[in-house]
């Protein structure tokens, strides 16, 4: 199912997916409380033999001989570290994010009279750029903010699925892009999973759900704050993934960009709640986007409760719930307090130029 949407300022939000898919890697799941490969007999004619049967292949999920996982644990402790890996990771995200909105404006004055001297130049120079680079320019410069933002984020999406295609890093990638509790690695995978599609389809249609939204988002927070926040979504969701699991014991490596999607959709319609979204290929059926977003939280609390193991319904929620936080209550209490932080940039770039 698709959505198109419209919302009342004037912006389009074409073709939005209904549900971000963020994809559970059961296959590997081997034991219900373990990850290890299941011990077989071993052949005493033949001990050198590798014992194991040939894995299973399926469209979502990637082929691995021998995933690294450790035997699985209830405890709360295993979510010390991701915790701090959360708070620590999204407070330099929205730290560096104000750095960057304080540079680029400080650049932008500074350069906007070479800027103007330097169109002038460009209409009384001949002109000498190839045709496909004009084309290029002319493209990029009909996309919105929005959609240069996401640009590079997208690009890091589309990379990693082609390090899906190499057999030869499939450990790598089973390890450090796909998030689980149970894994040796807990911390980078909350953030480098958020990158990770095994499947096209699946790549495809949160891309898809994630361009849609960028010019709504970007139009809200500002380039600087939105990256922030959807990097911050990304470890939000994973670390509510993480805690779902320990809690009820049903592990399994995740991987997928739905988490920080889902925060962004759930921003956009708390914000703009009487926007009408309609299905693309039914556009005439409408609905307003907050009671779209109450129907994709009551879809997931039932995946969760009722344990549907398609979905990671827990990023889903984790996402969603921080996305409408954020809107209503961390932007005057994160974004609007960054003063110290540009300020003590300021001070140090001061102090370092003087030396």
């Amino acid at each position: 199912m698709a959505w198109s949407c419209c919302a009342p300022v004037r912006q389009e939000l074409w073709g939005c997916r209904s549900r971000a898919r963020r994809f559970t890697l059961y296959p590997y799941t081997q034991q219900r409380n373990g990850f290890r490969r299941q011990a077989q007999k071993s052949d005493p004619h033949n001990s050198n033999v590798e014992a194991g049967t040939k894995p299973q292949k399926s469209g979502l999920s990637p082929t691995v001989q021998d995933p690294a996982f450790q035997k699985s644990s209830h405890s709360v402790k295993k979510l010390v570290k991701p915790l701090i890996f959360t708070v620590g990771f999204s407070g330099c995200a929205f730290g560096s994010a104000a750095i960057w909105q304080y540079e680029h404006l400080k650049a932008r004055v500074q350069n906007y009279f070479e800027d103007a001297r330097a169109d002038w130049m460009d209409r009384i120079r001949p002109q000498k750029r190839l045709k496909f680079r004009k084309q290029v320019k002319l493209w990029w410069d009909s996309l919105s903010r929005g959609q240069r933002a996401v640009s590079g984020i997208i690009a890091a999406n589309v990379l990693v699925f082609c390090l899906w295609r190499i057999p030869s890093l499939h450990r790598i990638m089973i390890t450090y892009f796909t998030s689980n509790p149970a894994s040796h690695a807990l911390c980078s995978p909350m953030l480098l999973s958020t990158f990770s599609h095994f499947s096209f389809l699946h790549m495809a249609a949160n891309m898809y759900v994630l361009w849609s939204f960028s010019t709504s988002i970007v139009s809200l927070l500002g380039r600087e704050q939105f990256m922030a926040l959807y990097f911050s979504a990304g470890v939000v969701s994973t670390f509510a993934s993480y805690a779902c699991k320990i809690a009820t014991g049903r592990f399994g490596p995740s991987l997928g960009a739905s988490g920080a999607i889902m925060t962004v959709l759930a921003a956009v319609c708390t914000k703009i709640p009487e926007a009408k979204l309609a299905i693309i290929f039914l556009p005439m059926f409408t609905f307003t986007a907050g009671n779209a977003l109450k129907a994709i939280i009551a879809l997931d609390s039932a995946g969760l409760l009722l344990g549907w193991k398609f979905f990671d319904h827990a990023a889903h929620l984790g996402g969603a719930l921080f996305g409408m936080w954020y809107v209503t209550y961390g932007n005057n209490l994160i974004w609007n307090n960054r003063e110290p932080v540009v300020k003590a940039w300021h001070t140090m770039r001061t102090w370092a130029r003087k030396k």
